[in-house]
């Protein structure tokens, strides 16, 4: 072999191919350069289908709950769903699309069946043949348990990258106690899921969290989603509020709304110790006849209070030592000239009440005595009464957390350079005594009682509690004292015993109970229209009482105001009911009573029992001491229902098992309680709704009827 280097035939050979690589990375930087700039916007838009950057991902919002730890607001999911052709035509299924587009159809009928197989059919079509990515299967949110069932038809099923089926998930807010204190805890724009009022809008950056950030890359026709920042769940908030009294107030008030065709009902129960709000109700007549709660009016309203008032007016007189309990004044025959204007007693017509001593001027609610009072020591200095006002925390911003809250308004006196007052008149002072020319919402008011029952010691209205997250405390919010002492303790007594007689022997009768003492007032006030004065198109009432219970171990207190059109308008017979169904209603919660006391030794012999789960009957009778035929003694108070009767015709008590429809029947609840018929009812997905009181007379929708999504059943009690 040669080793001389044939240099005439190899250096052209490798010149030639130093040629075409040269051309080719010409041709390789050309074409780079031109993707970078002639295609520039195409292949972004290829790499921005491939991937999405700073995709925000939204976190739980946080649980408002009641004081025991009950929910009363929660995130639950929901979701919005679509369909997208164009992935079911590329991946080859658009043919088992056409096979089941029938099923599919009958399928959402059966789950949404306020629209017709056909017009789904029709609709789903229009869609496809659009070639939609988008395309909404359901206009409206879905729950959890919706979601399954549609997931679960035909082609929806197959992987959402094949089969097309896609969805929007949101955190709906859910109250499991419905409408009990809504706009207290608040609401949310459900469109945009941000808070509305309440506390959800007072706390909404707690309770929201922070959003997380995740990027999205596509992988084989999949997108991975990395977390880049995760999301913060929102922290729960513990209310004061207990849902037992929270109902007890508001079926009261409604009850009372209804009865007398008021327009507003206001109640606030809070504990005496502590300021916590243990109930708050803000009932409203809507247009279609129906009570709800559109606005927070024990919050925001600014009434002229009326006679609830006159006991801060009693109050600065006694606390200055002007005068004391045995101040003695002439009301004549009901009506009193006070600088030109005449001032009435509520019974002028029945010719006053002549003369009296203080105590009496609240026990009958005298405008005139309360007036004639005030306005004697106060006339020629005006400025120490309102200021006294003042110091009885009555104008004192409370920091209440819910958003159109205002403190009161009380004018003070102002004079000019020439000592001459410019925002007051000689019956300005008189009028103000009685609860006239100020400005003063509900808790303002009941804030004030509050600290009478706690002999002189104010406390702020506490709506929230502690904040909680995973578990933890991460904020708490003690009780706070306003003012630790709003008058002499020797005041405070006086006025302690003199709102209990006004509920023992004065107008707030109605308030009071035979089985503990109610202490308070009775407030009944026209309410002004502006410009237009008083009366013009009729008269407006505002009625109230406020006052404590048990009186001489104060527990809650609590204000009740009506707003009504006309008259009869009574504070001490109308709000005064309110306030004495409250009160019953929340002291025989605390009651502990034995089983066997209610047994009455002079009744019947044998109980009528109503029909229901004979495993809760059966434990009540034996508790009772009857004995129970072919029973279980009582054994199996929480046990699995067992349905039927107990007969006691054959002069002892036998239980009578039934046979249970099928779970896909509407059940026979005739003869049950509210409990076991509500139970039996809605554990098959039929919504109750209840009219009346005892076991079930009627029932809507007839036993054995096949069960459909959305039922709703009437029961009739008696």
């Amino acid at each position: 072999m040669s080793s001389k280097f044939n240099d005439k035939k190899i250096i052209p050979r490798y010149g030639l191919l130093s040629l075409f690589i040269t051309i080719g990375a010409i041709a390789v930087v050309a074409k780079a350069f031109y993707i970078m700039t002639g295609e520039r916007d195409y292949w972004m838009a290829v790499a921005s289908r491939q991937k999405k950057d700073s995709v925000q991902v939204k976190p739980v919002r946080g649980n408002i709950l009641s004081c025991d730890g009950q929910l009363m607001a929660s995130s639950l999911p929901e979701f919005k769903i679509y369909m997208d052709f164009n992935t079911l035509k590329t991946t080859g299924n658009d043919s088992l699309w056409n096979v089941k587009l029938d099923s599919i159809a009958q399928g959402l009928n059966r789950i949404f069946p306020s629209k017709s197989a056909a017009q789904f059919k029709a609709d789903l079509t229009e869609g496809h043949n659009k070639c939609s990515k988008h395309w909404p299967i359901w206009d409206e949110r879905i729950d959890y348990s919706t979601f399954t069932e549609v997931k679960d038809l035909p082609v929806f099923r197959l992987p959402k990258f094949k089969s097309g089926f896609h969805w929007e998930e949101f955190n709906a807010r859910r109250r499991p106690f419905g409408s009990l204190a809504q706009r207290t805890v608040g609401d949310m724009f459900g469109a945009k899921d941000t808070a509305r009022c309440g506390l959800e809008l007072e706390y909404d950056s707690i309770l929201r969290g922070t959003n997380g950030i995740i990027h999205r890359r596509k992988v084989r026709s999949k997108y991975l989603n990395i977390t880049d920042t995760p999301p913060v769940d929102g922290a729960d908030i513990v209310t004061t509020i207990d849902v037992q009294m929270q109902d007890i107030a508001e079926r009261a008030v409604i009850n009372e709304l209804k009865e007398i065709d008021g327009r507003v009902g206001v109640a606030i129960v809070m504990d005496v110790k502590t300021g916590d709000v243990k109930a708050i109700v803000n009932m409203e007549k809507c247009f279609d006849g129906e009570y709800r709660e559109i606005r927070n009016h024990a919050v925001s309203d600014l009434m002229e209070p009326g006679s609830v008032f006159k006991t801060a007016s009693i109050m600065a007189v006694l606390n200055d030592g002007l005068c004391d309990t045995t101040e003695y004044v002439e009301t004549g025959g009901g009506v009193w000239n006070m600088y030109g204007r005449d001032m009435k007693d509520h019974n002028w017509r029945r010719g006053g009440y002549g003369g009296m001593y203080l105590p009496k001027t609240l026990l009958v609610s005298s405008n005139i005595g309360v007036s004639r009072i005030i306005d004697k020591y106060y006339h020629d200095n005006p400025e120490r009464y309102v200021q006294d006002l003042h110091n009885f925390g009555l104008t004192d911003d409370l920091h209440i957390p819910i958003p159109g809250y205002s403190p009161a308004r009380i004018r003070y006196p102002k004079k000019n350079k020439n000592g001459q007052y410019v925002n007051w008149t000689k019956t300005t002072l008189p009028w103000m005594s009685i609860g006239y020319e100020t400005q003063c919402p509900p808790i303002s008011i009941l804030t004030f009682y509050n600290a009478i029952a706690n002999n002189g010691c104010m406390m702020r209205p506490r709506f929230v509690k502690e904040i909680v997250k995973d578990g933890q405390v991460i904020a708490d919010y003690p009780p706070v004292v306003q003012r630790k002492q709003i008058a002499k303790p020797e005041v405070i007594k006086k006025l302690q015993i003199i709102l209990e007689h006004v509920v023992s022997q004065g107008l707030g009768k109605k308030a009071g109970s035979d089985k503990f003492l109610v202490a308070g007032k009775t407030g009944t006030a026209q309410m002004s229209k502006g410009a237009l004065g008083y009366k013009t198109g009729g008269t407006d009432y505002y009625l109230s009482f406020a006052g404590y219970f048990p009186a001489n171990e104060p527990r809650y207190s609590c204000i009740v105001c009506i707003q009504k059109h006309g008259l009869p308008a009574s504070g001490g017979g109308m709000s005064g009911v309110v306030f004495h169904n409250i009160a019953e209603g929340i002291m025989a919660q605390s009651l502990k009573l034995e089983a066997a006391d209610a047994r009455d030794t002079i009744g019947p012999f044998l109980p009528e029992v109503y029909n229901g789960n004979l495993h809760a009957a059966d434990y009540v009778l034996s508790l009772l001491g009857f004995s129970v035929n072919n029973g279980w003694g009582g054994a199996f108070p929480s046990g699995d229902p067992v349905w039927g009767f107990v007969d006691e015709n054959t002069g002892r008590l036998q239980i009578q098992r039934e046979k249970v429809v099928p779970a896909n029947e509407v059940p026979d609840v005739h003869g049950m309680g509210a409990r076991d018929a509500v139970y039996i009812m809605e554990s098959r997905g039929i919504k109750v709704i209840l009219d009346g009181r005892g076991s079930v007379l009627q029932q809507s929708i007839g036993a054995g009827e096949p069960i459909r999504r959305g039922m709703v059943c009437r029961l009739k009690l008696g």
